[in-house]
């Protein structure tokens, strides 16, 4: 199947399975699979970094299993394994946590404990039952958590496995519908889609490429056109459309073109709500808008792409904010997994849209920002707010913008 056709990976069910060396975690993967995905080994510490692989689990559906090294790792090579093990936490909907019929031990319950304290609901997979049952005693331990005893190597109890992952897998893995609510069947939605240096060739980006999907599940009629083309295009309309949606670059004069009477937002602050929390991505505003000399910011992007000589990250949002807010700002910047775990040196983070990651993990971003006392704030937000069209861009979202402009 071409990739064109797959579920992105952020929008499937991440199932991350945890445990000490040699548990048989790469076998329960094979076995939930039905397929040879992870190398098998008798030896110990067989899988040494994290490996992901999107696929279609029946019945669960569209699905990403994670496989990690082991939690009971040695030396400072080790170390290092561990921590990458943990750091699959941030992003996991539902995790398996393996162990055999010797029950628990101090490696287990930290793992246990770090679910819990990232809300990462959990089951526990009792591996190895073709070698020995496990002990009453143990079992008694056992219901106080959701378990289950199996077989990974002889795939006994797969199929319960899959029932129980499906049962306890959280409800909001799923994102929401980005748009499903703000429209009604029949609406005219224009799309203002930029063809600039950033935007890949013979494609759209996939935030434009979920918008346009939703709109067509929604039941609305779609009208694409670049920001030079938007004002002929709302002339050429045969009725007022409902919603004007852009990208964020082009916010200002998008907004010069489209009448008032007509709602605006950008791509950027749908994926705001879509991924995170718009509520709380909105209070960076105020921040934001309040930068003083020497204050420094981190921009971070959650994909690696290489920068544009326009990049919106790396160029267009610095050069913004010097120009229209504070020019004396210490930028920092940090792209892909590796967001930091202290950001009390920062006044403010800008974060993008995020489509390339899960909800489970923006939703950690932004709690990690929140815990640190330092406000986040993503792209859209952010130009709508440099270019003083913030309480435009709202608009379609009725309570974020009435709690906005109580706020103000």
């Amino acid at each position: 199947m071409s990739n064109l056709n797959k579920t992105p990976t952020a929008n499937r069910l991440h199932i991350a399975i945890f445990g000490k060396r040699n548990m048989g975690k790469s076998t329960l993967i094979n076995a939930l699979t039905n397929q040879n995905i992870a190398i098998v080994s008798d030896f110990a510490g067989t899988t040494t970094d994290p490996v992901s692989k999107a696929m279609e689990i029946l019945p669960i559906g569209p699905c990403v299993i994670i496989d990690t090294a082991g939690i009971d790792d040695v030396g400072e090579l080790g170390n290092l394994r561990i921590q990458k093990s943990i750091d699959v936490i941030k992003k996991t909907d539902i995790a398996l946590l393996v162990i055999d019929y010797n029950g628990f031990n101090n490696f287990d319950y930290k793992i246990m404990e770090l679910l819990k304290e990232n809300n990462t609901k959990f089951i526990v997979v009792v591996n190895k039952t073709d070698i020995q049952s496990i002990s009453n005693e143990f079992k008694t331990d056992l219901n106080n958590y959701k378990y289950i005893e199996l077989s990974a190597k002889n795939k006994t109890k797969i199929n319960e496995l899959k029932e129980l992952i499906i049962k306890h897998s959280p409800k909001s893995f799923e994102q929401p519908s980005i748009l499903g609510d703000l429209i009604s069947p029949g609406d005219d939605i224009i799309l203002v889609i930029p063809i600039d240096t950033g935007m890949p060739k013979g494609r759209l980006i996939l935030p434009q490429v979920q918008t346009i999907r939703d709109i067509l599940d929604n039941d609305g009629i779609i009208h694409i056109s670049k920001e030079r083309e938007l004002r002929w295009t709302l002339e050429n309309l045969k009725k007022k459309p409902k919603l004007v949606i852009t990208d964020s670059q082009e916010f200002a004069k998008v907004s010069a073109d489209t009448p008032d009477d007509i709602l605006l937002t950008s791509f950027s602050i749908l994926f705001a709500r879509y991924k995170g929390d718009l509520f709380e991505l909105v209070k960076g505003a105020k921040v934001l808008k309040n930068l003083k000399p020497n204050d420094k910011v981190l921009i971070a992007e959650a994909c690696t792409h290489h920068a544009q000589p326009d990049d919106i990250g790396k160029v267009k949002i610095p050069r913004w904010i010097k120009q229209n807010i504070e020019p004396e700002i210490e930028f920092d910047f940090c792209s892909g997994r590796d967001y930091p775990n202290n950001l009390t040196n920062y006044k403010l983070v800008i974060h993008c849209g995020g489509c390339t990651l899960n909800r489970k993990e923006m939703l950690n971003r932004i709690e990690a920002s929140t815990k640190n006392g330092v406000p986040i704030i993503n792209y859209g937000l952010c130009i709508a707010t440099i270019h003083g069209i913030l309480d435009r861009a709202l608009k379609p979202f009725e309570e974020v913008y009435l709690e906005w402009l109580d706020s103000e």
